[in-house]
């Protein structure tokens, strides 16, 4: 059986930390618990070396298992705004002489799992054990799934971007196990918004168009959606009939996120903004406002 980690083991460091969080509410896996396992021992209740019994199977079986594959979210990054929890999944695939019986995942924020003061974000299983299912009888994938709460877990801006990715799996054994912190790199990103407006409508052949809008994201310290300044963004024309965007020319948002840029009327059309994204901030791109041309 697993064996979870509290914050009642926590550093005097990592009590410290977990004073500049919110509270955590019952049932939640929250940036409260930031002392995550770090072992395999921690992580399936078991010691890291094979016990007695274990120890008289073939050389095969009492290697690690191999973990050959982790898909966090599908491969997508996971983004979050200012107010509703997002479930998750991550799976583990990996394989052993005895099968897979059980897995592990949890991501985290910071650079040493073993000095809790280096940690600033932990987001754990919502299960004690993985669903697995095999796919022979040596390979198993594992699932798990993770709820995330932008109020609790990312309780500050600066957790969006990089996360580590932590793996383990459990062999048919029940001792042999395989264990790391580092397997791999997943995106945790604030939610993106933006606006169009293209004005007058309709409009004079040779007269000008302004297109006004605006590129937010989510703040995880306010609970707002806040003006993202100086960020590229493009303006974007397709001719009524025609189904291919043209980029027309590419602005930056001033200092509160907004945008607002002319151009010459010509042809009926839709107008619209196109922002590409950033590592902390995903893509967004409006539907297009239709604009009569007379």
């Amino acid at each position: 059986m697993r064996i979870r980690a509290t914050v009642a083991a926590a550093s005097g460091a990592l009590a410290l930390s977990a004073l500049a969080v919110p509270a955590a509410h019952a049932g939640d896996h929250s940036a409260a618990n930031l002392n995550k396992p770090t072992s395999a021992s921690e992580v399936f209740g078991i010691t890291a070396q094979r016990s007695s019994k274990a120890a008289a199977a073939t050389t095969a079986a009492a290697a690690e298992p191999v973990i050959s594959k982790v898909v966090v979210n599908g491969g997508k990054d996971i983004v979050l705004g200012t107010t509703n929890a997002k479930t998750i999944s991550i799976s583990v695939t990996a394989s052993h002489a005895s099968g897979v019986v059980d897995a592990y995942a949890d991501l985290w924020h910071g650079t040493d799992p073993s000095s809790p003061d280096t940690i600033d974000g932990a987001i754990l299983p919502n299960e004690d054990a993985a669903s697995c299912t095999k796919a022979s009888a040596t390979t198993s994938t594992c699932k798990l799934t993770f709820t995330i709460y932008p109020r609790y877990d990312l309780y500050k801006n600066a957790l969006a971007g990089t996360w580590h990715v932590s793996a383990g799996a459990l062999a048919g054994t029940g001792a042999d196990v395989a264990y790391t912190d580092f397997y791999s790199t997943a995106r945790v990103q604030r939610l993106s918004k933006l606006t169009v407006n293209a004005s007058p409508e309709p409009v004079k052949k040779g007269a000008t168009i302004t297109a006004t809008g605006k590129l937010t994201r989510a703040n995880w310290e306010t609970f707002k959606y806040q003006g993202y300044t100086g960020q590229s963004v493009k303006l974007q024309f397709r001719k009524s009939g025609s189904s291919t965007y043209t980029t027309i020319k590419t602005i930056k948002t001033n200092s509160t996120g907004n945008l607002k840029t002319t151009v010459k009327a010509s042809v009926d059309g839709y107008w619209r903004y196109s922002f590409a994204g950033t590592s902390t901030t995903p893509a967004v791109t409006t539907a297009g406002d239709f604009v009569d041309v007379k």
